[in-house]
């Protein structure tokens, strides 16, 4: 188990410890109900109630006491008595202590079970396995690309629940409910919460299979993943269970004190119970999402004519983490800490829990931290990574990684854990959440006492317009942050709220201008602070082509455009340090290099550099922007807002970068310049959809395993089975009768030698003997061939680690067949013999193939109609997400692979075959949809395809000059056989130009 999860209390408590903490907590009379009362009288009722539409309600007939029947009730109140009939059904059939139901009604809000550390991939990884089902197949591919468009429709589409029991309503184990209880099911996931691995997971999921029904298996699949979707909050839930639920999970963030500690609903909390306490992990505030502008956001601020004030705090890109230290002597140094996520994650083992903690990254180094007086506390903060040599911080992926460092070597000088705090919400045993933030400020200030980049209060500045909110947000992304956060100090600290008091505020939402910029960096800044010494941004510039210049400048001169420092990692700035190193020189005032770079405002020498560099010694970066912006700042008189560095372009130099007027071009083709000092910002975040390459085809069974020797091999495969062998094995390998009634023994089975001998025997035989054709003659039992025995072995051990099942019997299978018996063997493999249930191994799919020709299934060839159609409706599914299948990588694209031996290489005709990789190029190329070209004159080619290393200078030349000849408006791509096999590869058309045929 990963050192980073907590493992369950359950573990390590007995029925005698949890009595002892939770003298109170209260105890069932009878058992838990079954899981599958869970979705049948819960989760599905509460889907099943849906939003009413806005507007006027119609006239309603008034019902009951109150005026008020079931159609007059809104959505919320038919979910409330969903909720409340369950509960009072659960007091009134099992007791008081609702706690092992809430595990499961809210698995998002259980700690006390670990991680499952289990994602969507991995489930369906695991389920493929347990169903014994092709993953290239229609319904394997549904479950391994969850998050592409489905190819069926499916009532519970949309979420990888309901995919899940699109697959599993297929293959059920069980069509009726099953027989676990809620208890049951929390033993298992309990267990499945510190399985390490999936062969430990597999046997934990292979019972919930066997044990379960499709249904019960889709909310169990929501259960892991912690995505219930069922219509109602965890406030609704908490507010029928008990009126102070919400508040005493909000301030312990434990399910279990909810249920154990408030299972009267007449009994509330006391008022001293009802606020945070030290130790006591509690749900921290959250900031609300930004909005269309900055003067609606500083309107939620709440200001005032005699305080307009509001906070501009920088976002930090860390884990957000609550501190708690406390007095406990029986700890070196007299204090105890504790520190969690978010999430309520324990991170107290990475940090330390004490001053003198030998594992603790963090704590060691805070005996000076706080003032005289200070005897308890809990601390809100962001933990980011702090790298000493830059002085500057590191993207939160590598924090974990720095605070294990730093408990190995406290004093290392590499990366480091930096605890930054910006609220203070209990002192010495009082509770400063009611307080505002400007009183928890000042109270904040009086007690930290910073350590020098391992304990430090986050600054803020005091602003009261929207141009001040801009102005930050500028060097926040010149200094590569994450964004802003704006407070109202009027405001008290609301647990588990995300309110207007606090908005966050990210460059990335805004619309980025539509291109990406290539330009050349030309200057540099020094950095302050933590980028002190280094050049930290860099002004840009755009290459000044004829249009802009006399004939007497330099063709190296550039127009000074925008200043960059977002966006760039360490080992970017050391990339440019590398490249441009020994080429830097200081900026003169007096003798500027006018002939090269040229600044805005003349003699003023506005955005003037700290240091310059020739163009040519230079290397061009990649830019985006918010937007296009004018400027009396740069040469250009245009700039770029909010630039960010996208990456360096290696491949290009100062000739290549963008010049002046290729910009003036982008630009009148752009959206129209959005009105100054107003930023207009997305209405949605447009997430990319993520393209998955499918992965090429493998023949399932195309494995060493497949020809082993699996003589000897024991299990427990044909446990409980009774088998009669009355001959030998011959195909697909030899094995006597003694032999097989040996593999039969070693595998659980028991041997009789008649088939009377015991129940439901099962014949086994290959060869027409005088005793098999007297049970055929009979007719009462199927016969079946060895070589079903020889495929159940290998497959078991395929699916070493799943549970040891039988494979069903195919018609391949079979010597004899009742007629009674022979539907439900046929629909064991489909009508090519291609077996629904087991691995195929190459032999027999090459016999597959074979037979097809001769099958009476053999489809017919396609009209032209239903091409199209088939055609349209793979268009329709590419542009809806899916990837693009293999066989359309190259469709519309027409090929001539040029030989020196012959010159008619479509790809139908008889190829020259001497050159392997040309061959092996032409044969992906048809697969993927590639039409031919049956010589150069062929009208719509679209690439020569050569191999430079088989193919002359001379012959190439000739080609170049056969290519030119054409009278065709488009001249085809001259490349080398490497663009099809990396094409391929990556599942994508690449450049033609990195695959150009040399010279």
């Amino acid at each position: 188990m990963d050192s980073d999860e907590i493992l369950p209390d359950d573990l390590g408590n007995t029925e005698e410890n949890l009595d002892e903490k939770y003298p109170n907590r209260p105890h069932n009379r009878a058992p838990t109900l079954p899981f599958h009362e869970l979705y049948l009288h819960l989760f599905n009722p509460l889907n099943a109630i849906k939003k009413k539409p806005s507007g006027q309600a119609p006239n309603r007939r008034k019902a009951g006491p109150n005026g008020k029947g079931a159609a007059g009730l809104s959505p919320y109140e038919l979910r409330r008595d969903v909720i409340v009939r369950f509960i009072s059904r659960w007091r009134k059939d099992v007791g008081d202590d609702i706690y092992p139901a809430f595990r499961l009604i809210l698995p998002g809000q259980d700690r006390d079970r670990a991680m499952y550390g289990i994602k969507e991939k991995v489930i369906a990884k695991m389920l493929v396995k347990l169903m014994k089902i092709n993953k290239e197949s229609e319904d394997g591919h549904n479950l391994l690309n969850w998050k592409l468009p489905g190819q069926s429709s499916s009532r519970m589409a949309g979420d990888f629940g309901g995919r899940c029991y699109d697959v599993l309503s297929k293959r059920p184990m069980r069509t009726e409910p099953g027989d676990m209880t809620i208890e049951d099911v929390n033993e298992r996931l309990d267990k499945l919460s510190i399985a390490p691995k999936e062969e430990d997971q597999l046997p934990i999921l292979a019972e919930f299979y066997r044990r379960m029904n499709p249904e019960e298996l889709t909310w169990l699949i929501r259960i892991i993943l912690r995505e219930m979707r069922i219509g109602a909050t965890e406030r609704t839930i908490f507010n029928v269970w008990h009126p102070d639920a919400e508040n005493l999970y909000n301030i312990s963030s434990s399910l279990r004190r909810v249920c154990w500690e408030l299972h009267d609903p007449n009994i509330r909390l006391e008022a001293e119970d009802r606020g945070i306490t030290v130790m006591q992990c509690f749900q921290p505030q959250l900031a609300q999402f930004q909005m269309h502008s900055f003067d609606k956001m500083i309107s939620r601020m709440r200001t005032t004519e005699e305080d307009p004030v509001f906070w501009i705090e920088e976002k930090m890109d860390g884990e957000r983490i609550q501190l708690h230290m406390a007095p406990d002597d029986a700890l070196p140094g007299g204090r105890r800490f504790a520190f969690w996520s978010r999430k309520a994650k324990d991170y107290t083992y990475l940090y330390g829990n004490g001053l003198y903690d030998e594992h603790g990254a963090l704590t060691r180094h805070l005996t000076d931290a706080f003032a005289n007086g200070v005897r308890s506390l809990i601390l809100d903060g962001e933990m980011i990574t702090w790298d000493t040599e830059q002085d500057a911080p590191v993207p939160f992926g590598t924090l974990k990684t720095a605070a294990l460092a730093g408990q190995r070597d406290p004093f290392s000088k590499g990366p480091r854990p930096l605890f930054r705090v910006f609220d203070i919400l209990h002192l010495n045993g009082t509770d400063l959440t009611k307080y505002t933030l400007r009183d928890r400020r000042n109270a904040l200030q009086k007690v930290v006492c910073p350590i020098h980049r391992r304990f430090e209060i986050h600054p803020y500045e005091e602003a009261t317009t929207a141009a001040e909110v801009e102005t930050c947000l500028r060097k926040v992304v010149a200094e590569a942050s994450e964004g802003l956060v704006l407070k109202n100090p009027r405001s008290p600290y609301r647990l588990n709220e995300r309110h207007d008091d606090w908005m966050k505020v990210k460059p990335d939402y805004m619309t980025e201008f539509g291109e990406s910029l290539d330009v050349v960096i030309i200057g540099g800044y020094f950095g302050s602070g933590h980028r002190g010494g280094n050049l930290a941004s860099f002004l840009c510039g755009l290459r000044v082509d004829d249009s802009g210049s006399s004939q007497s400048s330099d063709p190296m001169k550039c127009w000074s455009f925008c200043k960059v420092g977002g966006g760039f990692t360490a080992s970017d700035f050391q990339e440019i340090r590398h490249h441009t190193d020994g080429k830097w020189m200081k900026w003169d005032p007096k003798r500027p290099p006018s002939n090269l770079i040229e600044l805005a405002g003349g003699d003023a020498q506005h955005e003037r550099p700290d240091m310059w560099i020739k163009p040519c010694d230079s290397v061009v970066v990649c830019v985006k922007a918010a937007s296009v912006a004018t400027s009396d700042q740069f040469r250009m008189g245009l700039t770029l807002r909010f630039p960010r560095f996208k990456t360096l372009r290696k491949d290009k130099n100062w000739k290549t970068s963008l010049s002046v007027q290729e910009f003036l071009n982008l630009k009148s083709n752009a959206e129209q310049e959005q009105q100054e000092k107003k930023f207009d910002l997305d209405q949605t975040r447009k997430k990319r959809t993520k393209r998955t390459t499918k992965k090429p085809l493998k023949i399932a069974g195309y494995e060493e395993s497949d020809v082993a020797n699996y003589q000897g091999h024991s299990g427990q495969v044909f446990r409980d089975l009774n088998f009669f062998v009355m001959t030998e094995c011959t195909t697909p390998e030899k094995r006597s009768k003694a032999d097989l009634e040996q593999l039969v023994k070693a595998n659980g089975g028991k041997i009789y030698q008649t088939n009377t001998a015991a129940p439901d025997t099962i014949c086994i035989a290959e060869r027409r003997t005088v005793k098999v054709a007297s049970l055929q003659k009979i007719g009462n039992t199927n016969i079946v061939r060895p070589s079903w025995l020889l495929d159940c072995i290998k497959q078991d051990i395929k699916d070493v680690g799943l549970p040891e099942l039988i494979l069903p019997f195919e018609p391949r299978h079979m010597f004899f067949i009742m007629e009674d018996r022979e539907d439900e063997i046929n629909i064991n493999a489909d009508c090519f013999g291609d077996s629904f249930a087991r691995d195929t191994n190459v032999e027999e799919l090459k016999e597959i193939f074979q037979s097809m020709n001769n099958s009476k299934h053999k489809p017919n060839p396609l009209d032209s109609t239903t091409v199209q159609r088939i055609e349209s409706q793979i268009l329709e599914k590419v542009h809806s997400g899916h990837t693009v299948p293999c066989g359309w990588l190259f469709r519309d694209l027409k090929f001539f692979f040029f030989s020196p031996n012959s010159q008619t290489n479509g790809l139908n005709e008889d190829p020259d075959t001497s050159d392997l990789d040309l061959t092996l190029a032409r044969n992906t190329a048809r697969f993927a949809g590639a039409s031919s070209a049956d010589s150069l004159k062929t009208p719509g080619m679209t690439h020569v395809i050569v191999n430079p290393d088989t193919t002359s200078s001379s012959d190439i030349r000739s080609l170049r000059g056969s290519l030119a000849a054409l009278t065709n408006k488009k001249v085809p791509h001259l490349v080398s056989f490497k663009w099809v096999d990396e094409s391929w590869k990556n599942r994508t058309l690449l450049d033609e130009e990195r695959f150009q045929v040399p010279r």
